[in-house]
């Protein structure tokens, strides 16, 4: 069983194609091809909607072209085509969800409408040489530019919302801390770059909502917006205008403020995820999401899955961003779960994973 997918749902145009188990083999990635749109969106420090969907028309057919290449098959070979249908951009959903249809109606194949938090909820179990596409129960972590999920997973399509939530997504939080400071953009991996060589301990910097299951990164963010003019020796007064944005710090002080940002989100996002594996009695802890690609969110919630007897399982660094593979894998195990969608099912843009 051998399925092409295509993820649109933001600004990364992506196309893979996966063959699912045969006998004792397991599932073998045949090509999975992405088309970045950050150096075109950079410049205006987040996704411009337009762009992305206009971009995504010129590179979907390209990487479709070079992905049947790579497998060495033809596309009325596949036995299946499907696309992510939410949650996320319309502009951009349309043009994979549409291109996946197609496909399947020209060749008179299956189609799968495929969540995108589902994609990445399932990616930590991509690969895995310890199970036969089952998934098991677990605790979920999902952290992305757009959402911060906790979720108990007791199966394929049995999932349980847990936490979310209520202002900015984690990764949210890292761009528009990274814009303050000048940074570049996409903000998570350029603060993780400071942070490497900074204090954590410097900025005593606010950890919310710690006895919710539900996430706030709104105030740390602020808290950060209100630190920067006393860092910089300004009088801190009740509004901080808008064109004292974007402070440049240098050397130490950056670097310094950066990982005790960053601490702050990872000290948050750990304690929550461990305290529902444990109100939950789940052994298996999870963490996915384009956030999860941090090493210092990574190792510290390793760190803790030990301590704790817990077994931890984290998607692999290249499956975290945006990519078809994850969305491939997802409509594998629904299709071998004789799951099917309707080429007239539409696209979703708050698509809910529950």
């Amino acid at each position: 069983m051998t399925i092409l997918a295509l993820e649109t749902s933001c600004d990364e145009t992506a196309v893979a194609i996966l063959r699912g188990p045969n006998g004792d083999s397991g599932t073998d990635l045949l090509a999975s091809e992405v088309a970045s749109q950050i150096i075109e969106h950079e410049k205006y420090g987040g996704i411009v909607p337009e762009i992305a969907s206009r971009n995504h028309l010129v590179y979907a057919p390209r990487l479709l072209d070079r992905a049947a290449n790579l497998a060495k098959i033809g596309l009325s070979q596949l036995d299946a085509f499907a696309a992510t249908s939410g949650p996320g951009l319309a502009s951009s959903l349309m043009i994979g969800a549409s291109i996946a249809k197609g496909l399947a109606i020209g060749f008179g194949k299956p189609y799968l409408a495929i969540n995108h938090l589902e994609g990445h909820l399932l990616s930590p179990f991509f690969g895995c040489a310890d199970r036969n596409d089952e998934v098991v129960p677990n605790i979920s972590l999902i952290v992305s530019g757009g959402h911060t999920l906790l979720v108990r997973v007791r199966g394929l399509r049995d999932y349980q919302l847990i936490g979310q939530t209520v202002d900015d997504a984690a990764g949210e939080a890292f761009d528009k801390v990274a814009k303050m400071l000048g940074l570049g953009y996409p903000g998570g991996p350029e603060i993780e770059k400071y942070a490497r060589e900074g204090d954590p301990n410097r900025f005593d910097l606010p950890r919310s909502m710690l006895d919710s299951e539900n996430f706030s990164f709104s105030g740390l963010k602020t808290a950060v917006r209100y630190l920067l003019p006393k860092i910089v020796g300004h009088f801190c007064e009740t509004h901080v205008e808008e064109r004292r944005l974007p402070y440049k710090l240098d050397g130490q002080l950056l670097a310094d403020l950066c990982a005790s940002f960053q601490q702050a989100v990872v000290d948050v996002l750990v304690r929550k995820t461990i305290a529902a594996a444990r109100k939950h009695q789940v052994g298996l802890v999870t963490v996915s999401g384009g956030v999860s690609r941090n090493q210092q969110l990574r190792k510290q919630l390793g760190e803790v899955c030990a301590r704790e007897k817990l077994e931890f399982k984290m998607a692999e660094s290249w499956l975290c961003t945006d990519n078809a593979a994850m969305i491939a894998f997802a409509a594998l195990l629904r299709l071998q779960a004789g799951f099917r969608s309707k080429v007239t099912e539409e696209i979703d843009p708050n698509f809910a994973l529950v």
